[in-house]
């Protein structure tokens, strides 16, 4: 028994000088990897590349307004408002996509190119059905150097007053008036 317990600890210690070794050369090897040393001149490429290899747009996109007010309005009423742009940029706009914030929250945008110097309108319409504050927004896609844009709408949509099932009518001309006695 107490062989086995020493060849055990023989082996134990032979496994541990391994792992040391292995750890030993693995450091040393990525050490000297990482400091090896470049220069221009030396025929590797130490230009820095752009994350993205796709050409930059000169379309650009300036909005009019980002924000439109409703302020307050009536269940009910016309939700509807239009943020107009301009195309800045020296090639056609393309607007590739607009999406509202919620299904209450309809853009409705250009679907041709909006060639220099042009404008274009974006049409938002709000479900005006939805009592409370409004504060939602529109994401613009499009190939513009400047990037999305974001638009907002705000506001607050009062409840409709409540009519009456049966209005209260006056005593109609004519009537008989109850004589009190």
């Amino acid at each position: 028994m107490a062989r086995l317990t020493k060849s055990n600890n023989q082996n134990q210690g032979n496994m541990k000088k391994l792992i040391f070794t292995l750890a030993f050369i693995a450091g040393f090897s990525a050490l000297s990897f990482s400091q090896e040393v470049h220069t221009a001149g030396d025929g590797h490429n130490h230009e820095q590349t752009p994350a993205s290899s796709a050409p930059t747009s000169l379309a650009d996109i300036k909005m009019d307004k980002l924000t439109h007010d409703y302020g307050t309005i009536k269940q009910g009423d016309n939700g509807e408002c239009e943020f107009k742009f301009t195309n800045n940029g020296k090639e056609p706009l393309v607007i590739t996509n607009c999406q509202g914030s919620c299904g209450c929250t309809v853009p409705e945008c250009p679907k041709n190119p909006i060639l220099p110097g042009k404008t274009g309108i974006i049409k938002v319409k709000y479900d005006t059905q939805r009592v409370g504050g409004i504060y939602k927004t529109v994401t613009v896609n499009s190939n513009a150097k400047s990037g999305n844009v974001v638009l907002t709408i705000k506001g607050t949509v009062e409840a409709k007053p409540v009519e009456e099932a049966f209005p209260a009518n006056p005593t109609p001309a004519g009537a008989p008036v109850e004589k009190k006695g």
